[in-house]
């Protein structure tokens, strides 16, 4: 709810299980609700344009860019974060599976990249490698290029179904 006198936004949401109360600028992104005032910093701001995916989080189990979402539009919604592995096992799937496969280096798009692959399994994702590949390509890596990020691509989405308990 927004007072418009003010130009505040009573902010109620779950994060990765919990919920988050907050009274925020109705300018605030969710990125900037989840850093500044949930303290989850494992979201990183990078372009702030949508264009780099470092903040891609998990909004009911699908990424988007929370740069480009302003908190009051999150009301009442599941989010998950990089943090969130307790409670989102894929999320620590993937985080595992990344440092198996060193697909890591800076680390300032693993979070992003993280959410990106984990939203992709809850989705059943089933694109070929060409498609995975340009997936993978709409977040921004300036260290490692890619060979280890769409390994650790295809490592995961071809044990999907086993850790999903299908068949």
């Amino acid at each position: 709810m927004t007072d418009e006198e003010d130009g505040l936004t009573d902010l109620s949401l779950t994060v990765n299980g919990e919920t988050l109360r907050a009274e925020v600028e109705d300018r605030y992104s969710l990125a900037d609700v989840l850093r500044d005032v949930g303290g989850l910093t494992g979201t990183h701001l990078g372009c702030e344009q949508g264009v780099c995916g470092a903040c891609t989080v998990l909004i009911d189990g699908m990424p988007v860019r929370s740069c480009l979402l302003l908190a009051g539009q999150c009301a009442g919604l599941s989010v998950t974060t990089v943090e969130g592995r307790d409670v989102d096992p894929l999320v620590a799937i993937v985080q595992d599976t990344l440092v198996e496969e060193s697909a890591l280096q800076c680390g300032f798009c693993t979070s992003g990249f993280v959410m990106l692959l984990a939203g992709l399994l809850h989705m059943n994702w089933a694109g070929d490698d060409r498609e995975l590949t340009e997936v993978m390509s709409a977040s921004i890596c300036r260290c490692t290029g890619y060979a280890g990020l769409l390994r650790a691509g295809r490592r995961l989405l071809g044990r999907q179904a086993s850790d999903k308990g299908g068949t």
